[in-house]
């Protein structure tokens, strides 16, 4: 679907998610001031920031508005706070540890005028330490409730795609949204704090017929992560991490697959949950892993709530939506060559299940 004949899509203003990214926030914040497309303002939305975060912004950062939140929730209540405070139909949600190039903007407003349907449209952000390689660009909607990602952890030179590509999924470092859209869906589920939350709000989206796009030459340099969550290798697993995995995969799961489409694929939900309990013991992280599913059972009268209003909104099949494969890990993760074939096992088990009942889905 093209758009028509527009040069711009009006203000675009950002807002920038923070919580005690002190250390992150200025060259995030030199960034989007120096970008070939102006931003109309800036709005950093604080997730009750201990590291002087706020003291920082005020004293050198006059010209940034500032909404201060009394608690960290979370970056979905941030996100969901900053499109209420602005008024223009196009936003810019970024991480404060997201540093775009300085076309990136620009190239994001360009994809989004060619496509009337676009909904969201993100750059491809590259780790900050090794630009060379890519970090997230986007993916599909892998059926076991995770995310297939496209040129995970390639080199750049070698990355598929070229141009703008529609994907369907979107990972939340940077995204230029339709703020319309978002809040009408209810924008982003703060059941699940953090991890899921882009997978669970992209999902919704492909549900209701929604397009998102990567732009495949529109960089985002992506630092640090949260601390106590984010895995880059250089660290344990965190216990966390596990926690937060072991309960919102399966709030993602219950509250946007359709009833037939979780029964008919129980047996593959349960081979992958009996490799992740194994790696859970493997990496000292079970408890976390069993906090979560305690966590979910708690949570279970609003997950079904939540599913009532996600289905209604919801236009497409699963079978039309949903992918068997690739299953995509973080490489330290792989390890050992046992444990690189066992997880190969795993896919291909996985695809090869889907395959099976994807048509009745």
């Amino acid at each position: 679907m093209t758009a028509t004949t527009r040069t711009s899509l009006g203000p675009i203003r950002a807002v920038v998610c923070n919580y005690n990214g002190r250390e992150h926030l200025p060259p995030c914040l030199a960034a989007l001031r120096a970008q070939t497309r102006p931003l109309a303002e800036i709005l950093v939305v604080d997730n009750a920031s201990e590291d002087g975060s706020r003291e920082w912004l005020a004293r050198e950062q006059p010209d940034v508005r500032v909404e201060a939140l009394a608690t960290n929730e979370g970056p979905c209540p941030a996100r969901n706070r900053g499109l209420e405070l602005v008024e223009d139909e196009w936003v810019l949600l970024v991480d404060n540890d997201a540093v775009l190039a300085p076309d990136a903007v620009e190239k994001l407003e360009r994809a989004a005028l060619a496509r009337a349907d676009a909904v969201v449209v993100q750059p491809r952000s590259v780790v900050d330490a090794d630009p060379a390689t890519v970090h997230y660009d986007g993916g599909a909607l892998h059926y076991c409730g995770l995310f297939s990602l496209r040129n995970f952890f390639v080199p750049l030179a070698r990355a598929q795609g070229a141009g703008t590509v529609e994907v369907d999924g979107a990972i939340a470092v940077a995204l230029l949204v339709r703020r319309s859209v978002l809040r009408e869906l209810g924008g982003f589920d703060p059941a699940y704090f953090v991890l899921f939350e882009d997978l669970d709000l992209s999902m919704r989206l492909r549900m209701a017929g929604h397009a998102i796009l990567s732009v495949e030459d529109a960089l985002c340099r992506h630092r640090g992560g949260t601390q106590g969550i984010s895995y880059r290798g250089a660290i344990d697993y965190p216990k966390r991490r596990a926690f937060l995995h072991s309960r919102n995969r399966w709030i993602h799961l219950l509250k946007n697959h359709q009833w037939r489409t979780l029964v008919l694929t129980a047996p593959a939900l349960l081979a992958y949950e009996v490799v992740w309990v194994a790696f859970t013991l493997a990496s000292g992280t079970f408890g976390g892993y069993c906090e979560g599913k305690f966590a979910l059972a708690r949570w279970m009268r609003n997950i079904f709530r939540e599913r009532e209003k996600a289905q209604r909104a919801r236009s497409r099949r699963d079978r039309d939506l949903l992918v068997g494969g690739p299953l995509t890990v973080a490489p330290q993760l792989g390890g050992s060559s046992l444990r690189k074939t066992l997880l190969g096992a795993l896919d291909g088990a996985l695809r090869a299940w889907w395959s099976l009942v994807r048509r009745l889905c």
